[in-house]
């Protein structure tokens, strides 16, 4: 594990990463999704895909990397280029897991594959539209304690900066940014993956024109298991 300082907006970020393959000149960039980190991008694909050079890194705020005040998709997005930018990295592919495929589209690599990506906005159930009605009526009147109740399984352990990242990106509609995406695009989802529902993939491949889709078994990390698989098809395709 290494560790690069980026200065952006007057602060200086630390970018905890690794290399692998460091000698190959192809390079796949790898960006993990909401509360993760690069290890679990590292234990799918580390051993595979040989002939190219490997980059996995924490974004900010998760891992190890630092994060100061709260950002929002764009400054990821800036962070992350300058970070590349510091490495000398040009002509990559992106591969990007939920919150790291919106980073990754935003990027407009040279390729593009997208792990069951965030960007399309699901409509909410009755349930959670209530949910959220309540919580903003009483969350000046109820004790802070009770705010537990009401936060989503992202939010446990999250302290505020990373709530309000949060807050900023959870509901952005990507459908613009995908739609002037002109990167070869390999697109895998899991059927199960109750987080960024199967038909959200559908969509994203139907706007992106230079893309293929795959439905694979499993739910929002169904990457780990169908990493031989999917390693295959990008040395294949790419």
């Amino acid at each position: 594990m290494a560790i690069r300082e980026v200065a952006y907006n007057s602060l200086t970020y630390s970018i905890s990463y690794e290399i692998i393959n460091k000698d190959n000149k192809d390079t796949i960039v790898f960006l993990h999704g909401w509360g993760s980190n690069k290890e679990i991008m590292k234990q799918a694909f580390g051993k595979d895909l040989e002939r190219f050079r490997l980059i996995f890194l924490d974004l900010p705020g998760f891992g190890s990397s630092s994060i100061h005040v709260p950002i929002k998709t764009d400054d990821y997005k800036n962070i992350v280029n300058l970070f590349l930018n510091s490495l000398n990295v040009e002509n990559f592919t992106i591969v990007g897991h939920s919150f790291g495929g919106k980073i990754g589209a935003m990027l407009n690599p040279k390729n593009l594959i997208l792990l069951s990506s965030a960007g399309i906005l699901v409509k909410k159930s009755f349930k959670i539209k209530m949910k959220i009605r309540f919580f903003k009526i009483f969350k000046n009147i109820v004790p802070k304690s009770f705010y537990k109740f009401f936060a989503s399984n992202d939010v446990n352990g999250m302290n505020q900066t990373m709530y309000e990242v949060l807050k900023s990106v959870v509901d952005e509609d990507f459908r613009n940014i995908f739609k002037n995406i002109t990167s070869k695009t390999l697109i895998f989802w899991g059927k199960d993956d109750s987080a960024t529902p199967l038909d959200s993939g559908k969509e994203i491949a139907n706007i992106i024109e230079k893309s293929r889709f795959y439905a694979l078994e499993g739910d929002h990390f169904f990457f780990i298991k169908n990493n031989k698989f999917i390693a295959k098809v990008i040395d294949e395709h790419l």
